[in-house]
């Protein structure tokens, strides 16, 4: 059996095998069930390969339920292996691939042997034969083995499948619930939902799926019609590289006592450029950088700047160029990737053949080295006649890749596999394969792994996938940043290879196990446990003062959530599901959802519907809305599973409504608080008038209470102004003041002081007997400080000394 990750493949040399057996077997198929039909899932010996039409559904529905093939065609097929007559046979399954009964031989038959699946018939794999003569014992037999190592195969297939999608399943929880306590915003909720459902459940292939949020604070259904915001992803997912990386840099710093201010930035000059990062780190003298060019050669600048200033500068992803000033490059090391990609598509494609590649080229250096790496292997190799086509340029647009690849694939139908080297460039190939019905034919091996690339790979569309290790470039940036700022930048970079590189590696990912690969449910199980792992590292207790580095990546592809209003009629889909309080599936013949004046036209041809309501703390807080094309598309066991997320959106949803009127009522406090502290200054500067009544003579009368903060400033007024008007007298009167008590003296005894600091004297006038009697008793030290009964008083004391002090000068 061949060692590839490719079921297509295992089962196409199986019918070879099972062709060898009769005598003189001209033709051989295989078909499986999918949903309420067969699929024919291998073809040896039709002239419909030379058109590589290898994926040709048959539109014959399962009689008896799926158990057993049309009765005209193979009675006893589901009891075990027999012979049909050859013409009802392909006028049945095969009526394209056998175009006429010409080709067919008279008195010809086909030997249908069942292929079983935990004793359940899920296909059967036929074999043309002269005659109709049963087959001896011996025959039949080793026929009837090959079947069961076809389904042997199939069963290994649908295990590797069922671990996936079980991992895939615990991821998406896992990003769920950290997004439902971290984020506020429902726009990135759904793209995590839909994008997420969509990798785990395969079958129904959800052609939209949104979130419907009723309006208002405690919304019921009963009330007549509702309103509710309806949200809906965009077909091109969000990638998460960059969380990735965060989330390493993040779990890096924690124990270490490194906050991490991560960024993104365009790779032009001005606003909201990474070059704009790179001069406030170096402004605001953080401890290090972290970052990975848009532009290596143009950020140099900045690195040399940052290493004048003594700032370690790291890059990650994107590697600099030849005597740059950054101490270090942490990433993928790009050419070798592109290798391995290599040598895992000449294992898939043994005899060769042509191989196209879609890739940014023309935008970014790592993924030319990629497809340098990928096409010099590929060459290099004595072992396979592999003809790598020029790349395809492509940005990481995932729906302008697939046009890309389909009409690539229209125009060389010669193309037998696909190199996809970044992201989204490997599903561009998976769908324009299915869509052109090679899924599975086409070879294709993607590079890194998000949501399609996951689905792809369960459904057979995509091979393999080489995965970035872009955790551990955050995680271990973050650790050698620290190391040269805690230990010195020469004696860390002595401790690591001359030539300045540290790769994490890479690792190449496919459903099955192979001796070349890692399964895609070992993968995703070991990604999760080490996020768990590392989120649970304590900080050390050492790191009493944080160190601050600035992270800075590239901005993510603008991708736009589709926002509208709706209005729910009671009879509607969602008002029906929301009324009752539970899931509703609608199953409709006439493919057009539309008739559901609710539904947008998102959803027409639309042929299973499916509604669940949100549901928190017995509050309706909406409903998600999911369409498929497909008829009878949502099992027991996929609206089990939708419910299970809907129960874990309400909590987002109500924690983003909850995240909002704490905002409001937080903007409302700080308006409140900014109004006071307005209202109070004014009380201030009211009570504690600086009021100048004659050439050098000022009067400050103190009304209320003269509290600590109310004598600073109270002082700094008073000596303000006697700077500002010359003056040489201060009656301060506290005829005004509610209490003179020990504390207040004390601060009017300080206030005279300061003023004589700047030669001015301070009379006290309007004290009262009982403030006067309180102070003496008390002892309080009045020095020198004059005090008049009234006001009137105090300032024809205050004159009479001004023009003294101008008579002796004169």
């Amino acid at each position: 059996m061949l060692k590839v990750p490719d079921l297509l493949a295992v089962l196409q040399q199986i019918v070879r095998r099972a062709m060898a057996i009769p005598p003189r077997a001209p033709r051989g198929s295989l078909l499986l069930r999918e949903g309420r039909r067969f699929a024919v899932r291998a073809l040896i010996g039709f002239d419909v390969l030379r058109e590589r039409a290898l994926y040709v559904p048959a539109a014959v529905a399962l009689a008896g339920g799926g158990a057993a093939l049309a009765p005209e065609a193979a009675p006893d097929a589901a009891r075990g292996g027999c012979v049909v007559d050859a013409h009802a046979w392909y006028r049945a399954y095969l009526p394209g691939p056998v175009a006429t009964e010409g080709t067919i031989p008279e008195g010809a038959g086909v030997l249908v042997a069942p292929i079983q699946v935990c004793g359940e018939p899920v296909g059967y794999l036929a074999i043309e034969q002269p005659t109709l003569e049963p087959p001896d014992a011996e025959r039949r037999a080793m026929i009837e083995s090959i079947a069961d190592a076809a389904g042997d195969a199939l069963e290994r297939n649908r295990l590797y499948d069922d671990k996936a999608r079980s991992a895939q399943e615990i991821r998406l929880f896992e990003k769920l619930l950290n997004a439902v306590g971290t984020t506020v915003e429902l726009h990135d909720l759904i793209e995590t939902i839909a994008h997420g459902i969509k990798s785990v459940q395969l079958d129904p292939d959800w052609k939209e799926v949104e979130l419907w949020v009723l309006e208002g604070d405690s919304p019921t259904p009963d009330r007549g019609e509702l309103r509710a915001r309806v949200y809906r992803a965009p077909s091109s997912e969000p990638t998460t590289y960059w969380q990735n990386i965060r989330a390493g840099a993040v779990s890096a710093g924690r124990p270490l006592g490194v906050a991490v201010d991560f960024r993104t930035g365009h790779g032009g000059d001005g606003e909201g450029s990474q070059r704009a990062l790179l001069d406030e780190a170096i402004r605001r003298r953080m401890s290090g950088i972290l970052i990975a060019p848009t532009n290596p050669e143009s950020a140099e600048e900045a690195f040399r700047q940052a290493a004048e200033a003594g700032i370690p500068v790291v890059v990650i992803d994107a590697p600099p160029i030849a005597g740059s000033r950054a101490q270090l490059y942490i990433g993928t090391d790009n050419v070798a990737s592109g290798r391995l990609a290599a040598e895992m598509m000449m294992r898939l494609l043994p005899d060769g053949g042509a191989v196209a590649a879609l890739g940014a080229v023309d935008l970014a250096r790592n993924v030319c080295e990629r497809v340098d790496g990928f096409r010099a292997a590929a060459l290099a190799s004595t072992m396979s006649s592999l003809t790598v086509l020029p790349t395809i340029a492509c940005d990481w647009d995932l729906a302008n890749g697939t046009r890309l690849a389909t009409a690539a694939l229209a125009e060389r139908p010669d193309i037998v596999g696909a190199f996809g080297a970044a992201a989204d460039n490997g599903p561009s190939w998976g769908f324009s394969a299915r869509a052109a019905g090679r899924g599975g034919d086409l070879k294709v091996v993607g590079f890194d792994l998000i949501a399609s690339t996951v689905a792809l790979l369960r459904q057979g569309a995509i091979h393999a996938t080489i995965v970035q290790r872009e955790y551990d470039m955050g995680f271990r940036g973050v650790e050698v940043l620290h190391r040269m700022i805690t230990q010195g930048i020469e004696p860390t970079l002595a401790e690591l290879p001359p030539s300045r590189v540290l790769h994490t590696g890479v690792d190449c990912v496919t459903l099955e196990r192979t001796p070349w690969s890692t399964t895609l449910s070992d993968y995703l199980t070991r990604d999760a446990a080490r996020r768990v792992a590392n989120e649970r590292g304590d900080r050390d207790p050492s790191a009493a003062h944080p160190t601050e580095i600035m992270l800075i990546g590239f901005p993510p592809p603008s991708r736009t959530v589709i926002e509208d209003q709706v209005s729910i009629p009671a009879r509607s889909l969602v008002g029906r599901a929301l009324g009752a309080g539970s899931p509703l599936v609608i199953d409709t013949d006439e493919g057009d959802a539309r008739a559901d004046a609710a539904l947008s036209a998102a959803h027409a041809g639309a042929r299973t519907l499916v509604a669940l309501p949100l549901q928190a703390r017995g509050s309706v807080l909406g409903a998600l809305v999911l369409s498929s094309e497909l008829r009878a598309a949502c099992g027991e066991d996929d609206v089990s599973f939708l419910v299970r997320v809907a129960g874990t959106v309400a909590v987002g949803v109500e924690n983003a409504r909850l995240f909002r009127r704490i905002s409001e009522r937080s903007a409302a406090l700080e308006r409140a608080n900014r109004q006071q502290a307005a209202l109070l200054e004014t009380i201030r500067e009211l009570s504690s008038p600086v009021v100048p009544i004659a050439e050098g003579i000022l009067v400050m009368p103190v009304i209320g209470v003269m509290d600590a903060e109310r004598s600073g400033h109270f002082i700094e007024s008073m000596l303000r102004e006697i700077g500002a008007q010359r003056a040489q007298m201060v009656l301060i009167d506290v005829t005004g003041m509610a209490v003179v008590d020990a504390a207040a003296a004390s601060q009017l005894v300080q206030a005279a002081r300061a003023a004589a600091l700047l030669g001015a004297e301070a009379v006290l006038v309007g004290m009262r007997p009982g403030a006067a009697q309180m102070m003496v008793e008390q002892g309080l030290d009045v020095g020198a400080m004059v005090t008049r009964s009234n006001l009137a008083q105090g300032f024809r004391y205050a004159l009479a000394r001004t023009r003294g002090r101008a008579a002796t000068r004169g």
